[in-house]
Formats: structure tokens, C-alpha cells, sequence
């Protein structure tokens, strides 16, 4: 592979690393959040007000006057509009992180600091159709500024890849060999794509997620790094719960786990919430869905006691910006949360 981003010096940087945009697509499936859509709103604007103070926030709408609705819904939540730009980039669902473009950067190159890599999308195993919209964002918005594109021709979703900075990537066998994403790949094929397209030297391997995660199993509902060498882990205190020998099992594997210079893994154990059911089915709440921006790091909270353990928990992690709490619990009901809804572009 001679001619991948890896090869041409391109690598996917932490999401710490200072941010020229964070990305979204504006929620607008009603059957993703059924009976619920119009209560996720005011979470969702706080979730973009958040991010204003510190970065430029892009958004993808489907058409004109979406973009209109949305422009209102921000003005009078007193956003800083001049930190907002709204791109008519038509799309099936709101799940920026797996649909969004996978930025790339070289800061060496002459001509192209940054690159997107368009993986393909399937809607975590064509679960949800259609989802035509959704694969064609990274390349609409790679046309914008004119950036070079790259096309793997394999299914990947950011929310099943997390990344250190420094070469490492952790993920977990329960997406990536589900046989509805590449059944055409063994696993040492897909670390070949992840090294090569993502421009790591490392892959790192947990097992399940969490109970109901439709996407089998993404790593950020579960492990989450917070610096190179440091990782915020979600275990679950109720030995009966569903979730317990599930995250007890991969909390065994990061300890097992060692980095490219034979480092341990720092690891920060962080609790769940309290089981968060809705319509008698259990959503797969968690605070490892946080999004660090540049200014902030955006944490989903549950109404429970748990929030506030959490988010100390965190504060400890992230000294150099804000934790901020927002409410995710009707969001959750579209079985993701603020990281789930967001991609970032690297300066």
C-alpha cells in the first residue's frame, strides 16, 4: 500500500489536540429518537453553545429550511453564531462521528496539511436503511476545502476507534469481526486497513460493549484515552447487573495491555449510571460518550448519583479545560450520545 495516508505521512491525531471545527449533522429522523425528537433539542443546543466558546462548529442540514430552523433554535439560545456555519449537506440520521469524515494531518506536507479519509458506511451493519446520505458526507465536505479523499472500500465507524496520538489505536473484536461489517476480512486485515488509513503503528483489542449498544460494541461507550498513556475505563459496582463481567473482562485486557514502548496503560475506572430504560428497553448509557472540544469536554449525564462522581472523576483527567455536564437522558433514546454526535476536524 504505497500510495495509503500512512505512507504519505497523514496519521489521525488524539482528539485533544486543539481542533479547527468540531462537525455535526442535525437530528431530524424522528424514528431514531420515536416519541422523543422534539425533547433532544435543548440538550443538543446546549451541547453547540458548549462547544462555541472554545472552536467553530459546523453543521449539516438537509435543506433550507432546516437550515432556518436551526439558525432560530441557536440565535435564541444566544449561541455565538459567528462560531456556527451550516453546510446543506443532506443526511439520513444525525451520527456525525460514524458517518463524518475521518480527518488526517501532515503538517509537514507542502500542499495538504489535512486529508479525509471516506470510509464506508453501512449503519452499523445495515441496521437502519437508508443510509446513502450519510456515506457521501465525508466526501462532500472534503470537496469544500478542496482536500484530497481517500477511499479504503471497507466499513469503518469513528465511534469504533479510539485513538492515543502517539501511534496506538483501541477497538474492540466485537464491531470490527462482526461479520455484518467486512466478512471478507480476517482480523489481521482489518489492523492492516486501521494501521495504513489511520496512520497508527498499533492496534489494541477489547472485547463486548455494553448492553444495548446497537452498534456492537463501540469503544467509546466503553474505554476512552484522556491523555497518550492514560485511559478512563467504565466498570460497572452491581455484581448482578448485565454490564458487570462484560467490563470487568476488557478492564482485565487494558491491564494486560502494553503501549509501542512497552509502557503499561494508565487506567481511571469511571462507574456507569444507574440502568437508564425507557419503553422497557435498556439504553446503553454511559459516561465514557464524553466529547472533548477545545475549550470543554462534554460529558452526558443521567439524572443520577453517579453524574457527579463521574464528573469529578473526569475534572482529575482533563485539568487544562471545563467538564461540563449536559443532560443526555432523552438523547440516549436515539442509543448514542454527545460523542456519538460529533466528529472533529484537527487544525
Amino acid at each position: 500500500m504505497t500510495d495509503t495516508p500512512k505512507a504519505l505521512g497523514y496519521a489521525f491525531p488524539a482528539e485533544w489536540e486543539p481542533h479547527a471545527a468540531t462537525w455535526l449533522s442535525f437530528p431530524h429522523k424522528e424514528a431514531s429518537w420515536p416519541g422523543k425528537i422534539h425533547e433532544i433539542y435543548a440538550p443538543y443546543i446546549e451541547f453547540i453553545k458548549a462547544l462555541t466558546e472554545g472552536e467553530k462548529v459546523c453543521i449539516n442540514v438537509k435543506d433550507e429550511q432546516m437550515k432556518q430552523e436551526v439558525v432560530r433554535r441557536l440565535v435564541a439560545a444566544h449561541t455565538k453564531m459567528d462560531k456556527v456555519q451550516l453546510f446543506i449537506h443532506p443526511t439520513n440520521d444525525a451520527w456525525c462521528r460514524d458517518h463524518g469524515p475521518a480527518f488526517l494531518v501532515n503538517s509537514a506536507h507542502k500542499k495538504h496539511k489535512k486529508v479525509v479519509v471516506d470510509w464506508g458506511y453501512n449503519a452499523w451493519g445495515d441496521k437502519y436503511p437508508p443510509y446513502d446520505l450519510d456515506d457521501n458526507i465525508p466526501t462532500l465536505i472534503a470537496q469544500h476545502y478542496n482536500l484530497p479523499v481517500f477511499y479504503p472500500q471497507i466499513v469503518m465507524e469513528g465511534g469504533s476507534v479510539e485513538f492515543n496520538g502517539k501511534g496506538t489505536v483501541l477497538t474492540t473484536t466485537a464491531c470490527l469481526l462482526n461479520e455484518n461489517r467486512n466478512p471478507h476480512l480476517n482480523q489481521a486485515q482489518i489492523e492492516s486497513y486501521l494501521q495504513n488509513y489511520y496512520g497508527v503503528e498499533q492496534v489494541l483489542w477489547l472485547h463486548e460493549g455494553i448492553v444495548g449498544d446497537d452498534t456492537d460494541g463501540h469503544i467509546d461507550d466503553i474505554t476512552r484515552f484522556v491523555n497518550h498513556n492514560t485511559v478512563v475505563t467504565v466498570v460497572e459496582s452491581n455484581k448482578q447487573d448485565e454490564n458487570y463481567e462484560i467490563l470487568q473482562e476488557n478492564l482485565k485486557l487494558l491491564k494486560k495491555m502494553r503501549l509501542l514502548d512497552g509502557s503499561p496503560l494508565n487506567i481511571v475506572e469511571l462507574p456507569m449510571p444507574t440502568p437508564v430504560i425507557y419503553e422497557d428497553q435498556r439504553l446503553p448509557a454511559s459516561y465514557a460518550n464524553f466529547y472533548i472540544g477545545n475549550a470543554a469536554v462534554i460529558v452526558p449525564t443521567f439524572r443520577c448519583p453517579q453524574d457527579d462522581v463521574a464528573l469529578q472523576i473526569l475534572e482529575k483527567c482533563f485539568t487544562d479545560r471545563k467538564v461540563i455536564g449536559i443532560d443526555s437522558t432523552d438523547i440516549i433514546w436515539g442509543l448514542g450520545s454527545f460523542h456519538c454526535l460529533s466528529q472533529q476536524e484537527p487544525l
